[in-house]
């Protein structure tokens, strides 16, 4: 089990490596700081309150995982967990 979460984490450690690579790689005026790597999303502008609530607590997507507010990966979106728990009752 210590092997497996070794790995997560260098794979993740690798993950935003490659995200930084591709963002340095443009010209500086190219620059989003945003965009994926393989299949995984990533974002390094700095957090916004309203991201957080683009991406954590939006009725108006349909999706269930958004892309994370910082960082590589997804967050969840509230909003439709909520509403599809509810659907299971």
């Amino acid at each position: 089990m210590k092997g497996l979460s070794r790995l997560i984490r260098m794979i993740g450690f690798m993950l935003v490596v490659a995200a930084i690579v591709d963002q340095l790689r443009r010209p500086a005026d190219e620059r989003t700081w945003t965009g994926n790597i393989l299949i995984f999303p990533y974002d390094f502008r700095i957090p916004t309150a309203e991201r957080f609530m683009e991406r954590w607590w939006n009725p108006d997507d349909s999706r269930l995982f958004t892309p994370d507010v910082f960082g590589v990966g997804w967050s969840i979106n509230l909003f439709q967990a909520m509403k599809r728990f509810k659907a299971l009752n």
